[in-house]
């Protein structure tokens, strides 16, 4: 059994394709409001597999309660500040991994009708810049998860938008 959490909007469509998996258990953290969703969203939301929260605070999971944790798009509109607590935060919870989608592939700045409902552009942050910080903060990338997830997304013919 495979016990992924997903943060990152629309974190209900994701967790309901996981749950469709064989032998996997999801669950997921919405970062930001959710009043204009669909009945099936606030269905998760009622059952208490998906939670509205604000990532910038303590997950109320404890240390390795999941093999995965996938973040999308959710951690380009944290300041440094506040990064530098989420992301160990979300390591913590992961057993196996933590795989982070973030940025988008050849876009400096994020165009206005992008902002999100933090009010402010993401933070367009390089992938140097990504690999001096997991240096700093002491998380390593793992190869053979990297390999894995390479393989498992290209089964799919899984293409991230960020």
């Amino acid at each position: 059994m495979h016990k992924v959490l997903h943060v990152g909007p629309d974190t209900c469509s994701v967790v309901s394709k996981l749950l469709k998996e064989e032998d996997t258990e999801a669950w997921g953290v919405e970062p930001y409001d959710i009043e204009d969703v669909e009945e099936s969203c606030k269905g998760l939301v009622g059952k208490g597999i998906v939670r509205v929260a604000d990532i910038k605070y303590p997950l109320p999971y404890r240390p390795k309660s999941f093999s995965l944790v996938i973040v999308s798009d959710a951690l380009d509109y944290l300041s440094s500040k506040y990064l530098n607590k989420t992301l160990p935060e979300l390591a913590r919870v992961a057993s196996d991994g933590l795989i982070i989608f973030a940025g988008t592939p050849g876009h400096q700045k994020a165009k206005v009708a992008e902002l999100s409902k933090f009010g402010r552009p993401a933070k367009m942050r390089s992938s140097s810049w990504w690999i001096r910080f997991f240096d700093q903060s002491s998380l390593k990338e793992n190869e053979t998860a990297v390999k894995r997830f390479e393989q498992a997304t290209s089964k799919s013919s899984y293409l991230p938008a960020c």
